[in-house]
């Protein structure tokens, strides 16, 4: 038997909207982008969304709206995906890491607390596996150092404070408190890359809820101006008779989305709370039938928190990155997938080059020395769920 990790999830009616798209005449940004945003912001419960080519373009578009750059500092979790601190990087900010809390793939919002600065102009958190940070305690300590904070461009005095903006690429769909993701953080940027829970195959959105003296109409129109050049028409409004003029209003970037993308992702949005019912299943199956003593595994609905259910990770009690190793050596023997979410940042050369060292994050390493991600994904049968459990009971001993 073989079992892959997180192969996408496509139905005819993806293939159809394609079709249609790719017959329309439109193929880039265009009518499918548009209504995909107008979507993605309706299930979000957010008034705008902006759709991009990836999450790291939203999280990097809107630094660059927030006016982040050299001279300021931008905080984040060391365990995560380069993506999130690279963007900090790019801007010329710089990046500050902060351990998780102990057994948590959380910050430790003590030390967040303690890492906040005059300097400080972003936190980014990180909903891992589609677990909702607790953006309630991240907000009290924001409040609690404003006097801190120095505003250095429009959009940050309306604030007045250090701004959350979520990395929420693994969080679509989950809920914190019965509030939906996109709709929690002041911004918060979604994944929709192959093996996310909603795909358009790459790409992105970037959502934002309302803030007193925030025009949204103007936020979304710089994204469009980030997003293709800094021109003042993309291709849908210069196609009205007589409208080509343009301007370009700054030096902008290339990271549109297009209608092809879009009109994947719109077919996947119309079949998403179905899927999110069936990771519910696989992850309540996992829960039941993992032998507890030797696997732990991460609570993904507790209380009034409910997650998009991303990824199923585990951490093999009382072994170390050899066991570990050696785990997901066996599984593969047996044809099942396996994978490790992630290495902390403070372990990659890029970061150590900028001075990070593992040393100084101890819980992060420690969870990251035995965690192993189980496939989780909606086209998983439930003899291969049978299967997997087997093999996983049988090497993790």
């Amino acid at each position: 038997m073989i079992i892959p990790f997180s192969p996408p999830d496509i139905s005819t009616k993806e293939i159809d909207n394609v079709i249609d798209t790719l017959k329309s005449g439109w193929i880039t940004t265009g009518p499918k982008t548009k209504q995909f945003e107008k979507e993605i912001a309706r299930y979000c419960h957010t008034d705008t969304a902006v759709c991009l080519n990836s999450a790291t373009a939203c999280m990097e578009s809107t630094l660059r709206l927030l006016g982040v750059g050299e001279g300021d500092e931008v905080i984040t979790s060391a365990y995560t995906y380069t993506a999130t601190a690279s963007v900090i990087e790019h801007v010329g900010a710089k990046i500050v890491l902060v351990d998780t809390a102990p057994n948590s793939y959380e910050m430790d919002y003590h030390q967040l607390r303690n890492a906040i600065t005059a300097k400080t102009k972003v936190i980014i958190p990180v909903d891992l596996a589609g677990i909702v940070c607790n953006y309630k305690k991240i907000a009290e300590i924001v409040e609690e150092k404003s006097y801190l904070f120095n505003a250095n461009n429009d959009i940050q005095k309306i604030f007045n404070r250090v701004i959350i903006m979520a990395d929420a690429a693994h969080s679509f769909g989950a809920k914190y408190e019965k509030q939906t993701s996109g709709n929690i953080a002041d911004f918060t940027c979604f994944s929709f890359h192959a093996v996310k829970n909603l795909t358009t195959a790459e790409g992105g959105a970037v959502t934002w809820c309302n803030q007193v003296g925030l025009n949204n109409e103007e936020v979304y129109r710089q994204y469009m101006l980030l997003s293709l050049h800094g021109q003042s028409k993309d291709a849908l409004s210069k196609s009205n008779l007589g409208a080509w003029e343009y301007d370009i209003e700054t030096l902008g970037y290339k990271c549109n989305m297009t209608d092809i993308q879009a009109a994947i992702g719109l077919a996947q949005l119309s079949r998403y709370q179905e899927n999110l019912k069936k990771r519910k299943r696989i992850i309540e199956y996992y829960n039941q039938h993992l032998n507890g003593n030797r696997i732990k595994s991460l609570p993904h609905y507790q209380n009034l928190n409910e997650s998009s259910g991303h990824l199923y990770m585990i951490n093999l009690i009382d072994k170390n990155v050899e066991d570990r190793n050696y785990f997901i050596e066996k599984m593969a023997t047996a044809g099942i997938a396996c994978n490790v979410h992630y290495k902390p940042l403070p372990m990659l050369t890029a970061y150590k080059k900028l001075g990070f060292d593992i040393e100084d994050y101890p819980n992060a390493y420690t969870l990251y020395s035995n965690e192993v991600t189980l496939p989780l994904h909606t086209l998983l049968t439930d003899s291969e769920l049978e299967y997997i459990v087997e093999n996983a009971n049988k090497y993790s001993k």
